[in-house]
């Protein structure tokens, strides 16, 4: 099963990521404080936030107020497959542009 994957570079008060994996209806998502490894086995801090829209996922260009106010531009982006789902804890095969292989978004 191929589900819809992006990472989104997110240019707001602080320049961070925000990795988004289609599943169940929405865009669960993490933010990411540094740039996605490309590498598979490097582990960066991800931080779960809210779901969005799957629709937001092909998002791109500029919020202008509130929370979250800044530039927006894929990053990256391709399919993913879940290895694992258990607990809220999901174990993606990724298949992107950049990133290729076995992530752990708890740990990305």
């Amino acid at each position: 099963m191929k589900l819809a994957y992006v990472i989104q570079e997110h240019h707001a008060t602080q320049l961070h990521y925000d990795l988004r994996l289609e599943w169940e209806g929405v865009a669960k998502s993490w933010a990411l404080p540094k740039i996605p490894p490309v590498e598979e086995g490097i582990k960066r801090l991800a931080v779960h936030v809210e779901d969005h829209t799957v629709d937001y996922m092909t998002f791109e260009g500029n919020i202008t107020e509130g929370y979250g106010k800044g530039t927006v531009k894929i990053w990256d982006s391709g399919t993913w497959e879940p290895e694992s789902v258990k607990d809220n804890k999901i174990v993606a095969i990724i298949s992107g542009k950049k990133l290729k292989g076995r992530y752990n978004p708890s740990s990305f």
